[in-house]
């Protein structure tokens, strides 16, 4: 066991993953690409798991193709929608806390007095679903339970490079390893194909003795290797096909975060943003109490979910209300939808970072390429008059919205596909 990597039944599994949820009309690659730049550089891995990407580093012993320590105890314990779990592994303490599907922690102690203090300040928040926790923590309510029997049948979140770059050049590696491992594993029936074809103009019946020995050959070769057939994967989901409503979506973040926008005595509000699926505020502490915080959430803030930072951070998550779908994209090539977004911004004397992407969809069989246009932009403009700028343009999908409490500024991403 080294850096964020556990064993479990012999098989490596990645801890300490950066999760976050994802939504409709939105690739998870494209999406962890850029939760990686606005969180850390660094982490240059992902992985996909029930509406979620797990970030994940090869600094942190993290390597692709390694599964999820996280999904696979949140897939063995399916039948909770909520739970916290702490499991002693050898001499660490690996912290698992789901809220309603989403993984909110990912966490592997080395101490165990960190480990118990971390879980007995999420367990004093109401409602899970279950408790497990080691027996000698007498925790109310938790029941011991054992990493290794609770993993007993894989579960597929395994990590990818974010990077396409370096996906292709491991890939185009693997290839030619394999190439070259198959032409020397198989070297001896291919020159005995070879001399076949000499002896036939030697002699018939030895030439005829030969091919059936060859035969023979590669029947055996073909029942060691024989494998089954995969079953036909489904049909590729396009996400401009499954758009909210623009004007929508951005009234419901605006409701959404003013909701989250609550004065608290003795706490700052830092900021606040709307993601895909939540919105989420941040408050740094002044002068007040985490009760005092906590009673007061519960009252103006309630169905909220408040999660602790450090004893002078909390965040407040809020789940954001379904919104209506429609298929929609934007008729015009890539690059008249580019400039089409510059003209508009510039005629209202905005700046704005727009550029064009490629994403890639595959099902394994069939590949799909997309044609984006990501913009980026601050504003004083609020979510709902903000989006009026793109009244005229079809696949529109805003991203992800944010106050900024000190500057005083919304901060917008928005993309839009294009044919």
């Amino acid at each position: 066991m080294s850096g964020q990597v556990i064993t479990i039944n012999r098989k490596k599994y990645a801890v300490g993953l950066f999760w976050q949820p994802t939504g409709a009309g939105y690739v998870a690659r494209t999406y962890a690409r850029a939760l990686a730049r606005s969180v850390d550089k660094k982490l240059n891995l992902y992985t996909e798991y029930r509406g979620m990407v797990g970030l994940g580093a090869r600094r942190a012993g993290h390597r692709s193709g390694m599964d999820s320590a996280a999904a696979a105890v949140t897939d063995a314990l399916g039948e909770y929608s909520s739970f916290l779990a702490v499991f002693g592994i050898d001499k660490y303490f690996y912290l698992v806390a789901v809220r309603n599907g989403v993984i909110l922690e990912d966490k592997l102690f080395t101490s165990e007095s960190d480990a118990r203090a971390e879980y007995f300040k999420l367990s004093e928040i109401p409602d899970w679903g279950a408790l497990f926790a080691p027996a000698p923590w007498g925790m109310p309510r938790a029941v011991e339970r054992n990493l290794s029997d609770l993993i007993v049948r894989a579960v597929r979140a395994p990590l990818r490079p974010i990077s396409r770059v370096g996906a292709g050049l491991v890939s185009g590696v693997l290839i030619i390893v394999f190439v070259i491992g198959s032409m020397w594993f198989f070297r001896d029936p291919l020159e005995q194909m070879a001399t076949t074809s000499e002896l036939s103009n030697i002699s018939p019946e030895l030439a005829a003795e030969f091919e059936k020995q060859v035969q023979e050959k590669n029947k055996e070769l073909d029942a060691v290797f024989e494998i089954e057939k995969p079953a036909l994967p489904g049909p590729i989901v396009l996400p401009y096909e499954y758009l909210p409503d623009p004007m929508a979506r951005a009234q419901v973040c605006y409701q959404a975060m003013g909701f989250l926008m609550q004065p608290i005595t003795g706490w700052s509000q830092t900021n606040v943003e709307c993601g895909e699926t939540h919105a989420i505020a941040q408050f740094s502490r002044d002068y007040g109490t985490l009760d005092d915080f906590y009673m007061m959430a519960t009252e103006l803030m309630p169905a909220s979910f408040v999660q602790q930072q450090s004893d002078n951070a909390l965040t407040v998550r809020a789940k954001l209300p379904d919104v209506p779908t429609y298929a929609s994209i934007d008729e015009r090539d890539v690059e008249t939808v580019l400039r089409a977004v510059m003209t508009a911004f510039q005629g209202i004397d905005t700046p704005a970072d727009a550029a064009m992407v490629v994403d890639t969809l595959t099902n394994g069989v069939d590949t799909v390429y997309l044609n984006v246009v990501e913009v980026a932009a601050e504003s004083k403009l609020v979510p709902t008059q903000f989006m009026q700028i793109f009244d005229d343009f079809g696949g529109v999908y805003m991203t992800r919205c944010a106050w900024n409490a000190s500057a005083r500024t919304w901060n917008y991403e928005v993309i839009i596909y294009a044919k």
